[in-house]
């Protein structure tokens, strides 16, 4: 078991991302790994658990039967049996070029244009995604974070600037404004 476990682990990721187009931004880490109980004993089961994370909806869509192929070859020369459940989560987040559009000139009139930064395409997992699946939108990032060390908005030690929020309000309303006024 620890064999496979230890194939599955190293080799899956790996064999994972070769299977989609190198643009879908494909990232599976495998955070749990587990088998048996006492150093001195040969364990009959093993477990693993990980995420899944992509930039496209196609290779979301794909992703699921990838794996558990994938899966299947890897483990299959070791002789162990595989139980897979693959939970799906949420999609990746796909802004809206309107959206963005709207969005850029809200922030450059609430701001200026000194309040507009770019970012890349987050491998985070977010909720937002399923109200695109909806209606069109964008997702923004208002910069709320201090700087200094353990700054990581996933990290215990996280402190929210407030000062930012003032300013989120008035992104908020220009984009209002303006999405209102391009459906008129």
């Amino acid at each position: 078991m620890v064999d496979a476990l230890g194939r599955l682990i190293t080799e899956v990721p790996t064999l994972v991302s070769r299977r989609v187009p190198a643009n879908s931004g494909l990232l599976l880490v495998f955070g749990h790994a587990s088998a048996g109980t006492r150093y001195n004993v040969i364990p009959s089961e093993a477990s693993a658990s990980g995420t899944l994370r992509v930039m496209d909806r196609d290779t979301w869509e794909q992703a699921p039967k990838i794996v558990a192929q994938v899966v299947r070859d890897v483990i299959a020369p070791t002789g162990a049996t595989v139980d897979l459940e693959y939970l799906r989560g949420r999609p990746p987040v796909c802004n809206d070029s309107r959206a963005i559009q709207v969005l850029t000139a809200a922030t450059s009139a609430a701001l200026g244009p000194e309040g507009i930064a770019e970012t890349p395409q987050s491998m985070g997992g977010e909720d937002f995604s399923w109200y695109l699946e909806y209606v069109p939108g964008a997702l923004a990032r208002l910069g709320v974070g201090r700087s200094g060390p353990n700054v990581d908005l996933h990290r215990a030690s996280f402190d929210v600037d407030e000062r930012a929020i003032p300013a989120g309000v008035r992104v908020m309303v220009q984009t209002a404004l303006r999405a209102l006024a391009a459906v008129r």
